[in-house]
Formats: structure tokens, sequence, C-alpha cells
């Protein structure tokens, strides 16, 4: 929308004064007034060029003060999921832990379980007799000429009674 218009003029020669006749004044007058026509439309040019720009800051700092907005928002929304990401990464080391501790918990219970059953069965009170079951059994099978390791695995130790 800018035009360029030709500004080349003197101040000086505006201002001097002529030496010569009237005649001669005359056509310095139409020159003159020419000039002031040209500059004229300059200045209409250059403050449409000033509107213009000032119209483009203006938009540019709206665009400016939205991008901001933008910013801001976006900061915020990063920092809480931020905040999300390492509640959640806690409750996962949380969950983790919790996990092991029932494997732990459950693995100490069987074999808390499995203790009870074997001492059950292998009291105090029952293994002087399963000490003499197995040297009964243990001499039956010598006598009948087999040893106990050719039987069925039984060993037989001495002074368990």
């Amino acid at each position: 929308m800018s035009s360029k218009v030709d500004l080349s003029f003197n101040v000086e020669d505006v201002l001097r004064l002529p030496n010569s006749s009237v005649k001669d004044k005359e056509p310095k007058i139409k020159t003159l007034l020419n000039e002031l026509k040209t500059l004229q439309q300059a200045k209409l040019v250059l403050e449409e060029e000033v509107k213009e720009a000032v119209f483009f800051q203006s938009t540019l700092h709206n665009e400016e003060y939205a991008l901001s907005n933008e910013v801001s928002k976006l900061q915020e929304s990063l920092y809480e999921k931020e905040e999300t990401y390492r509640a959640l990464q806690l409750k996962c080391e949380d969950t983790v832990k919790e996990s092991q501790t029932m494997k732990f918990e459950n693995h100490l219970q069987q074999l808390i379980l499995q203790h009870k059953s074997l001492c059950t069965i292998f009291t105090s009170e029952t293994l002087p007799t399963e000490a003499q079951t197995a040297e009964y059994t243990g001499k039956q099978l010598l006598k009948a000429g087999r040893t106990p390791e050719a039987g069925a695995g039984i060993t037989v130790t001495r002074g368990a009674e």
C-alpha cells in the first residue's frame, strides 16, 4: 500500500528569497505549490503507513499476549502431569513392594504349614516307635537275605532310640 514519492527538494531553496523580478517569482510560486502538493501527498502516504504499522504492532501484541497465555497454560499442564507421573511412579513402587511382601508372606506361611505337618508326623513321642519299626523292617530284610540298600532304599541308623 506504500508508494514512493520523490521528496527531493531543498529547504534552503524554499526559504531563499529570489533576487529577480515579480515575473520570475510567479514560476517559482507554481514550483513551490507543486512541491507543497507533492509533500502533502507524501504525508498522506506516510500517515497511512504509520496507521498500518500501528495496526500491525497491535496485532502482534495481541498474538504475543495470546501465546504467553497459552505457554502459561501448557506449563501448568506440564507441571500437573509431572506431579501425576511422580505420584503414579511412587504408587507403582509401593505396589511392587506390597506384591513382594505378599509373596514372601505366602511362602513363609507355606513353610510354617510344612513345618507344622512335619512336626505332627515326627513328634518326640512317635519318633522312637518309627525308629523301632524301621529297625525291625531292616532285620527282617536281612533274615530274608536282602540288604536294606537293595530293598526299598531304607537305611537303619542305630542310636536313634
